[in-house]
């Protein structure tokens, strides 16, 4: 089995083409007239390192379950963003809900530099020399959001 293109290493499953990455877990209760019901949300990011991310959520009963349908859906909604150089093609500032988000492009060697769930996405994508800044929120999901949507709205 060692040496076969594209397979896992004593398995006879194919190797994902995509590398997911947990962004967040985090526990949702809603009261109805039988009381509290608990469930889980699961925020996952995917991408591909060579230009395709996207981000999901799912909520389940149970966490397993729901991180599985979020990387299934997110691999159904998957979207190609621009990569020139390392970096963007030019900067640009979006915003989703109170998470405003900007990407700089930046000169080789810079790296990545960008808060936790920003610096995922860029990650996951490939970016290799970017700045990024948040402004409002904190909130993960929507900063996360945010940055899928500024790499989104570059133009062909």
């Amino acid at each position: 089995m060692a040496g076969k293109e594209g397979f896992k290493k004593g398995s006879n499953k194919p190797r994902s083409e995509y590398k997911e990455e947990l962004l967040a877990i985090d526990r949702v209760t809603r009261v109805t007239s039988w009381g509290r019901q608990l469930r889980f949300r699961a925020t996952v990011v995917i991408g591909n390192w060579k230009g395709k991310v996207w981000i999901w959520t799912w909520k389940s009963w149970e966490v397993v379950d729901g991180i599985a349908k979020a990387i299934a859906d997110a691999k159904k909604n998957i979207v190609e963003v621009p990569i020139v150089k390392g970096s963007v093609p030019y900067d640009v500032q979006k915003k989703y809900k109170a998470a405003s988000v900007m990407l700089h492009h930046a000169s080789e060697w810079t790296w990545i530099i960008a808060w936790s769930s920003i610096r995922k996405v860029l990650a996951l994508a490939w970016y290799k020399d970017i700045l990024a800044k948040r402004y409002g929120s904190t909130n993960l999901l929507n900063n996360a959001r945010a940055t899928v949507k500024a790499l989104t709205s570059y133009k062909k």
